[in-house]
């Protein structure tokens, strides 16, 4: 009995020892620089700092979503939006169907061939009430096309709605119910957002209502080229893996606080259901939208004038091997003055450009704006996106490792500071979201000016036939270039005679067919 525990007390003392002498090598080693071996044997050359795990090391606090959940889903809606059977875009006839049967053998009347009648179409999607009077705002892609509007809101309410304006360019639309005291959302800082930071997918996807999903931003300043090549698209997306699927589209992204700091829009997925990354608008740039779509009725877009690049597409584009010989002369020549590795380079200027009025010059790499930093195009998109024609801005730009300061006053498109305003009567009583024709769009329908109808409710260009896709060349003997000369005419219009309130729109459908539809404005 005492040679066993002669043999443990020996283990133990062996053990001990062995212990200390590990410690007591590792402490030497360390305070001579020596390589540290790993577990696997293979030493750690890396200058790096020790680090010494304490044994009072505890898991972080969990993080408690229920409070942010709580007060959200209330302000998160369901959108039905029902699109009528349509028998052709043009606004035609569908040519009448010809039973073979009936043709030739003389059969028909009651008991013959009945052709199936269309159906309308029914899609669904979420919306986020941001006003207690019933303001809702959503995604354009989400009501686009729709006849009919319906609201559910999370107490089983229904309300119908109706369209106040929608912005392509961002994917957001503005709707309105007829409702009071409302629940609602709180804005919060899309801006403060940080990479890490827990955030919440609130909407109905599969029409689940009330579905909250957690995640973190996995990324800011996302573009993912969901334009369809449309240079015009502005993308700066918040990046989530919180779980959203069709019907979480228009739902709310909010953080912690329950704060709205972005509009679900988009997934990346190769099946159609989440798979991994969602995609969020941020509010600082939907909520200017949605604002002026309330305010004005369109967007008072503002620009720098410039073309832009992203620093780290220069040198990807400097190694397609297809490229043009020139295209690379001058992506040469750019990537020659640049010396930082983030921010917009600037490529070229629009023909009225208030940037390279401001002074600043191509091979310029945009940093920041008014101290916001900028670190690719979409990041610029997103920071000019917030403002107005007329307002100004601090453009910061590193010029061959200089850094320099612009004073830039912003314009519209078309090189005005002037806000159009006035134009959410007339959206109203047309019952209408209209987009000025892009460069793309221009020449593949071979015209030089035009709007394209993008959205219809119940109005007066529905009640004369008109359909979506329908491009207005001229109303009342003048060219058509944007929504604000449109609805200048039908303000002009509404506040004239009363006996003689109409407008005759002309202009064609993408097929080809032109229409001419005279339009009575009068109640």
């Amino acid at each position: 009995m005492k040679k066993m525990w002669k043999n443990v007390l020996g283990i133990v003392l062996v053990a001990a020892i062995s212990a200390g002498a590990a410690v007591g090598t590792s402490a030497y080693l360390i305070n001579k620089n020596q390589p540290v071996f790993s577990a696997s044997g293979s030493a750690n050359t890396f200058n790096q700092p020790i680090r010494l795990a304490g044994y009072n090391t505890v898991a972080a606090e969990n993080t408690d979503f229920t409070t942010a959940a709580e007060s959200t889903v209330h302000g998160v809606v369901h959108i039905k939006a029902t699109t009528n059977a349509k028998q052709y875009a043009d606004g035609g006839n569908q040519p009448q169907y010809v039973d073979p049967f009936e043709y030739f053998f003389g059969f028909g009347g009651r008991g013959g061939f009945q052709r199936p009648q269309p159906q309308p179409r029914v899609g669904a999607g979420s919306g986020v009430i941001i006003s207690t009077d019933g303001y809702i705002i959503t995604n354009n892609h989400v009501i686009d096309g729709a006849d009919e509007l319906e609201v559910t809101l999370n107490d089983n309410r229904k309300f119908a709605a109706k369209l106040v304006g929608t912005d392509p360019t961002t994917d957001i639309a503005l709707l309105k119910v007829d409702a009071k005291d409302l629940p609602t959302i709180p804005f919060g800082d899309s801006e403060k957002l940080k990479v890490g930071e827990w955030v919440l997918a609130v909407g109905n996807p599969f029409n689940l209502t009330s579905t909250v999903t957690a995640g973190i931003v996995s990324a800011k300043g996302r573009g993912i080229s969901m334009g369809g090549g449309d240079k015009s698209k502005i993308e700066s997306f918040i990046q989530t893996d919180a779980a959203v699927n069709p019907g979480n589209s228009g739902g709310a992204l909010v953080n912690t606080k329950g704060e709205l700091v972005g509009i679900n829009t988009a997934i990346y997925s190769e099946t159609g259901n989440f798979a991994g990354y969602s995609f969020a608008v941020p509010i600082s740039i939907a909520g200017k939208v949605a604002n002026d779509l309330k305010q004005y009725g369109t967007v008072q877009r503002a620009i720098l004038g410039v073309q832009i690049m992203s620093v780290g597409d220069i040198a990807d584009m400097l190694g397609y091997p297809n490229l043009p010989a020139k295209q690379k002369e001058e992506l040469s020549a750019l990537k020659s003055k640049i010396k930082v590795s983030e921010g917009a380079c600037v490529a070229d200027f629009a023909d009225r450009s208030t940037a390279k009025e401001a002074g600043i010059e191509k091979g310029d790499v945009i940093v920041a704006v008014n101290g916001a930093k900028v670190k690719s195009a979409n990041a610029l998109q997103e920071q000019i996106s917030k403002y107005r024609p007329g307002d100004k801005v601090q453009v910061t730009v590193d010029r061959n490792g200089s850094t320099k300061t612009f004073n830039v006053e912003l314009r519209n498109a078309q090189g005005s500071t002037a806000v159009v305003k006035g134009a959410a009567d007339s959206a109203e009583v047309l019952g209408a979201a209209f987009s000025a024709l892009t460069n793309e769009q221009k020449r593949e329908l071979g015209v030089s000016y035009g709007i394209e109808v993008t959205g219809l409710l119940n109005g007066k260009l529905k009640d004369a036939g008109i359909k979506k896709g329908f491009i207005i060349m001229v109303v009342n003997d003048q060219k058509i270039s944007s929504s604000e000369q449109l609805e200048r005419i039908v303000d002009k219009v509404l506040k004239g005679n009363e006996d003689d309130r109409y407008i005759v729109v002309k202009g064609f459908y993408p097929n080809g067919r032109t229409k001419v539809y005279a339009i009575d404005l009068a109640e």
